[in-house]
């Protein structure tokens, strides 16, 4: 398998649109990459460039060390599992999964071995003289993915492809690749989704996506727990996390903030600098780190105007004094009722209390 060595790359269309810029990325051998971000960030784009889709405008793409910009797809060792499953209807599970390794005038022993040896890691033997008609969405999916795996690829490329698959089968097919991934540790694999559930629970790292280049790099639970900026913060989680207006009125290792919605203070391990006193700040707190308070120490203070259960968690929307804000929500395990109208306090750990002064966290400020 291979590593990936994205160096200052960039993408414009007619040389005046700029859709990304300054992408620096090392993918390691083995690592699955997801790439997330909102619409329209150029995620699939980025993907499309390391397939040889499309032309890189600016920087070096390498792979295993060899700079392919000019190589064509077909040469790059790439394999691509796309949002449709593009298969041939008229061709059987095994034709489909065989079709690629045929072109390449592959011995037919060979060829019958990888698509048995592919089929059995995809639980797919038994549909192999199928039509992809005879087939249900998810299983289909799963022939696009084998149609890869039998090629043995320096690295995989996914673009969304579960999005075409009910919610059901969505969670099946991840736990599917999920799998595959751990039977073949050593492979590379770069994965496109609009759909944070998947990114978190798949990804060895999560590169987000923003205004036209990369917002943040990590871990899933780097991205979760140590978010560099609002955006981060708001994009990963579901709900996204809370953002009110603060000052920071105390200093130092533990930084004390001043709630200006409810005049509450709280404090935060995130340390300060002794100029940062009286900055203008939002405190963060994600829904599901919230509890319920009648002390002075609080992170916020309003009426309960929304309340959604779900039977293990209960969802709580909370009125703000501004109605351009966005909600605040609290997520408390259980069953919670009787809340309509009343005021609420809530806290949270210190450990979980973010502060942002001009949008950037104060963890990661230079």
């Amino acid at each position: 398998m291979a590593n990936l060595k994205l160096t200052d790359v960039a993408k414009t269309y007619g040389g005046k649109v700029e859709v990304l810029k300054n992408i620096d990325l090392d993918i390691k051998t083995g690592e699955l990459i997801v790439f997330v971000g909102p619409s329209g960030c150029g995620k699939s784009t980025l993907l499309r460039m390391i397939a040889g889709l499309e032309k890189i405008s600016g920087g070096t793409l390498e792979i295993d060390g060899q700079i392919v910009n000019d190589i064509p797809p077909s040469q790059r060792g790439i394999a691509m599992v796309f949002q449709s499953y593009a298969l041939y209807p008229h061709m059987t599970v095994r034709d489909n999964m065989a079709f690629a390794l045929g072109i390449a005038k592959m011995p037919k022993d060979e060829i019958r071995a990888a698509v048995d040896a592919a089929a059995s890691k995809l639980q797919l033997t038994e549909y192999l003289d199928r039509l992809p008609k005879e087939l249900s969405g998810g299983q289909r999916q799963r022939v696009a993915i084998g149609r890869a795996v039998v090629r043995s690829p320096k690295v995989y490329l996914f673009d969304e492809p579960l999005s075409n698959l009910d919610a059901a089968l969505r969670v099946a097919t991840r736990i599917e690749i999920a799998q595959l991934k751990e039977q073949m540790p050593d492979s590379t694999m770069v994965y496109v989704t609009h759909d944070q559930v998947e990114a978190m629970t798949l990804a060895t790292r999560i590169v987000v996506l923003a205004n036209k280049g990369i917002a943040q790099v990590g871990t899933p639970l780097d991205l979760y727990e140590r978010p560099n900026s609002e955006f981060v913060a708001q994009f990963i989680g579901s709900p996204a996390m809370n953002l009110v207006a603060g000052e920071i009125v105390g200093t130092g290792p533990v930084t004390t903030l001043k709630v200006h919605e409810g005049g509450g203070t709280i404090t935060s391990n995130v340390p300060s600098e002794a100029e940062d006193m009286g900055a203008q700040v939002n405190v963060g707190f994600r829904p599901e780190d919230v509890v319920q308070t009648d002390g002075d120490a609080y992170a916020y203070e309003g009426e309960v105007e929304i309340r959604e259960s779900l039977g293990e968690v209960t969802l709580i929307y909370f009125k703000r004094s501004a109605p351009e804000n966005d909600a605040v929500i609290a997520k408390l395990p259980g069953i919670h009722t009787g809340l309509r109208g009343k005021t609420l306090r809530l806290t949270a750990d210190p450990a979980k209390v973010h502060v942002f002064r001009n949008g950037v966290s104060l963890l990661y400020r230079q």
